[in-house]
């Protein structure tokens, strides 16, 4: 499901908080979630062509 990024967040490894970060993912740009977990989304980001976890609340509300 393509979503948007409502605010900047770093794109990690992992879930863990502490993961490393692969990237900073900037407000606007597109996320696609392959699932929602918890307090995390999986998924890919198109830009840079990285798979990863980011805070679902970084997530804009889906379109209606």
């Amino acid at each position: 499901m393509a979503r948007e990024i409502a605010s900047t967040v770093g794109l990690r490894a992992k879930p863990d908080a502490d993961s490393e970060i692969l990237t900073e993912l900037s407000a606007g740009e597109a996320f696609e979630v392959l699932e929602l977990s918890g307090l995390n989304a999986w998924g890919v980001a198109p830009r840079v062509g990285l798979v990863g976890y980011i805070a679902a609340s970084a997530l804009a509300a889906p379109a209606k």
